[in-house]
């Protein structure tokens, strides 16, 4: 499709978009997806909701208990817009690096940045030097916002011509105190539909980041379809979760899915399982999006018994009603042992930071536990062979997805990888049944063939973790060279639990058949996974 004129002074981000022929089709079919020409992501978020609402609604909140109004949250990313532009010169365009804890002043400056229609790249607090030095490369960064507290590793990476901001210290040129010399308000630059907003890197599940770029319509469409049709917040809902905003689930489940419902977001810097369910207790959450290892480990923690505020038994969830799990498989045990503790239904979800949420998924009566759900309205999907040739119901094959967002890498030859014949191919291999349903079998790339067989490594870490012993576990394929591969099997196991590699052995003889049993155990005290609970299946790989 033709792209809009831009806004942008600096053109290196829609210079840098895949040729034409390698994007995929979109579909703008609902009419809330009907969006202006001209659309500044930021505004609509923040302004509008304004607008809407009034300026005294609750919007942001941290772990200790300070609320920030709409209107104290606008005022706040004005004065940084201001500072952006006036005092360090960010033209439309620049891309800005954003890293920070979890917090308020974090996705205060996301809206800023964006809102001034330059493109954040938020990056994770943990990341390395050398990692922040590789982002910085790609996107061609030249200004960071970063958080006082993790300024070292930003420094050490010594990025050529970058001037990093500092924010959350004392010292005179921080980007608090310049904002403090502010107070007009910023009028929204304003943006094409169309200009990237920000650049999302992958979350390194492969080992191998790739910049994602998303325009401004992209941000809201999300809201629009995924959030509007399945989530339904509403403007009274407090929404929490573990996933930090670097990560496109964050970002959309913590700050524009509250935001455009005009309802507030409680933003945690420790948002570990063991912390949030405190926090879920004591500010009252009724959302939640975290990853399914994070709801296992949180019913450990529930069946274990704890202190809530207010200094009873276990902790007060009933405030709670959406719960959210995405990143990786929810298994079905987990799904019916969060019901049976909780009375909450899961809605589980498959997203991709190529298209930036969440696509496929069911909430209440539409749930049906073991399997994803079905499109979200606004989105497309079918299951494919390797020839792209659609496949019979209830066979497997490779996911193709297709909607109001699309796979954009940044000058990266592995587009043409993902987006074959008009169709994202997320590289999960699915089956999908005659109501619509679809059911996760396995990453493409995690398919075992042992002898022979194909076997779907999930479907072992499923059984693993029905036995009372195994807290995580993860399942691989080794190089063999009788079999060409066989299945190893990565076992995490439960405080205090004496397992054996015979005991587990026997206990999944009598849970899958001989060709699915992994032929080797490997304990191990915790399993490689990105800060949002996503399983590093390639170190493992690595070991073997």
């Amino acid at each position: 499709m033709e792209l809009k004129p831009s806004a942008h002074a600096d053109t290196f981000a829609r210079d840098h978009l895949p040729p034409p022929h390698a994007w995929p089709d979109l579909l703008f079919e609902l009419p809330e997806l009907a969006y202006p020409d001209r659309l500044n992501c930021a505004a609509e978020l923040l302004d509008a909701t304004v607008a809407r609402f009034g300026p005294d609604r609750p919007a942001f909140r941290d772990g200790s208990g300070e609320t920030w109004s709409y209107g104290e949250l606008r005022d706040r990313v004005d004065r940084i817009a201001r500072v952006l532009t006036a005092d360090l010169g960010v033209v439309p365009g620049n891309r800005v690096l954003l890293r920070g804890p979890t917090g308020p002043w974090l996705a205060a400056c996301w809206l800023a940045v964006v809102k001034a229609g330059a493109v954040a790249v938020t990056v994770l607090a943990q990341q390395r030097a050398h990692e922040l030095a590789t982002v910085c490369a790609m996107a061609r960064v030249g200004h960071a916002l970063c958080h006082a507290s993790v300024l070292e590793d930003l420094a050490r990476a010594e990025v050529p011509g970058l001037r990093i901001t500092p924010y959350g210290g004392t010292g005179p040129q921080d980007l608090l105190r310049l904002a403090e010399r502010h107070t007009e308000p910023f009028p929204a630059v304003a943006t094409s539909a169309d200009d990237v907003a920000l650049i999302a890197f992958t979350s390194g599940t492969t080992g191998r980041p790739k910049g994602c770029m998303h325009f401004h319509r992209d941000v809201l469409s999300v809201a629009d379809t995924f959030s509007r049709s399945v989530l339904r917040p509403r403007p009274d809902d407090v929404f929490a979760g573990s996933p930090p905003l670097g990560f496109t689930f964050g970002l959309g489940g913590l700050v524009v899915f509250p935001l455009r419902a005009g309802a507030c977001a409680l933003l945690l810097e420790q948002a570990g399982p063991r912390a949030l369910l405190p926090a879920l207790a004591e500010h009252r959450v009724t959302v939640l999006f975290t990853a399914p290892t994070a709801y296992r480990a949180m019913l450990d923690a529930l069946d274990g018994g704890g202190e809530d505020a207010a200094g009873g038994k276990g902790y007060d969830l009933s405030a709670l009603r959406r719960c959210v799990s995405a990143g990786e498989n929810l298994p079905a045990a987990t799904w019916q042992a969060w019901y049976e503790r909780t009375g909450l239904r899961i809605i589980n979800g498959i997203g991709a930071t190529e298209l930036l949420h969440i696509f496929i998924s069911a909430a209440d009566d539409d749930i049906r536990p073991g399997t994803t759900g079905r499109v979200v309205p606004g989105w497309q999907a079918r299951v494919v062979d390797r020839a792209g040739r659609p496949v019979a119901d209830d066979e497997p094959g490779l996911l193709a997805v297709r909607g109001p967002v699309g796979c954009r890498y940044l000058a990266d030859p592995r587009q043409e990888e993902y987006v074959r014949d008009g169709w994202n191919l997320t590289g999960d291999t699915y089956v999908r049944d005659s109501d619509g349903y679809f059911r996760y079998v396995a990453r493409a790339d995690d398919m075992i063939v042992s002898a022979g067989h194909n076997i779907a490594g999930p479907e072992v870490e499923e059984a693993l973790l029905r036995h009372p012993d195994v807290a995580e576990a993860a399942v691989v394929g080794r190089p063999d060279e009788r079999r060409g591969q066989i299945v190893v099997a990565y076992a995490v196991p439960r405080p205090g639990a004496a397992l054996t590699e015979e005991a587990l052995r026997e206990y999944m003889r009598a849970e899958l058949a001989p060709h699915k049993c992994p032929r080797a155990f490997v304990f191990l005290p915790a399993l490689p996974r990105t800060p949002t609970g996503k399983l590093q299946r390639f170190r493992l790989r690595d070991l073997e």
